[in-house]
């Protein structure tokens, strides 16, 4: 195995003069307090290892990187039939955008845009409760982690409700569409909590190996999903995970990731491990724009990528 800590530092050496580029997500009133000169990197391996540099110990709201551990949950439970309510392209336009809703009538075009991912909490919270089906993604997260510290930061959940007319909007359309079955301020109360789910990259990188790993935690041994939809959810990542950049980011890094507006990217390099990387400023597509640079640098210095070495 390449000196990995040794990779990172250098990393994070050439970037330490960058650290606050970017624009922090100031339509969430309590991401826009966040203080953008931090950042942070994380690698856990799938040999139980972990390395990090710089604030990768720090909690952060890591905002839409939920939507990956909703839709492991939502597979869970209903299946391939999920991809009759919600798309597996991508969008090519933003995150928050409604106009291809309209044309597609009420079908969101992946579970990664805002639309999508609402229609996934809809799914999640079928037969609960939103408090219970909340309890579910938070059991979960810690299960895959191997943290039991992990919490959702109900400021920014509150934050998020006060504001988030646009995802109001989505998912009344799609109500409309019939494509939401549970009142909407019960999907949204999952969807704003979900999002508001804090976690820091070293918990983040833990929590994505189940998807490094053909399904399974390598620590605990224990199986989370099947080798084949571990595979099919990280495909959704490579091609989906990062909105309008995602063409973008596997040009540049090649490994499936997600991103969210807290400024957080989780990758995973298959058969090898998963990497968080956090810097809160974002990129006029709103991914971090100091963590892409990073995974990039990580990417190849390593020769991690699926398009081969």
């Amino acid at each position: 195995m390449t000196d990995l800590q040794a990779i990172l530092d250098g990393i994070y050496t050439e970037l330490s003069p960058r650290i606050g580029e970017g624009k922090v997500a100031d339509y969430i009133p309590e991401l826009a307090k966040v203080d953008p000169k931090q950042f942070g990197m994380a690698i856990a391996t799938v040999n139980g290892d972990v390395y990090s540099i710089g604030d990768a110990g720090i909690p952060f709201s890591i905002q839409s990187i939920s939507k990956v551990f909703m839709l492991t949950l939502a597979l869970g439970k209903v299946g391939e039939s999920l991809w009759k309510r919600v798309g597996r392209e991508p969008s090519g336009t933003a995150f928050n955008s409604i106009v291809q809703l309209e044309r597609e009538e009420g079908i969101p075009r992946n579970p990664f845009i805002n639309a999508g991912a609402i229609a996934v909490s809809d799914v999640v919270l079928a037969g609960h409760e939103p408090r219970e089906a909340i309890g579910e993604l938070l059991r979960f997260v810690r299960y895959v982690a191997d943290d039991e510290s992990i919490s959702i930061d109900d400021k920014v959940a509150r934050s998020e409700t006060q504001t988030g007319f646009r995802n109001f909007a989505l998912a009344n359309f799609m109500r409309a569409y019939g494509n939401i079955h549970h009142p909407v301020e019960h999907v949204l109360g999952v969807y704003f909590h979900q999002c508001a789910l804090s976690m820091s990259c070293q918990q983040l990188a833990r929590a994505g190996l189940y998807l490094a790993a053909r399904g399974s935690n390598p620590i605990t041994g224990h199986s989370v999903v099947s080798p084949k939809r571990a595979r099919r959810i990280n495909a959704l990542m490579l091609t989906c995970g990062h909105y309008d950049g995602s063409g973008d980011f596997a040009y540049h890094v090649g490994l499936p990731g997600k991103s969210g507006v807290g400024g957080g990217i989780m990758a995973v390099a298959p058969g090898i491990g998963s990497i968080a990387a956090w810097s809160p400023g974002l990129n006029k597509v709103g991914n971090s724009q100091l963590g892409a640079v990073a995974l990039e640098m990580l990417a190849a210095r390593t020769g991690w990528s699926v398009f081969g070495d």
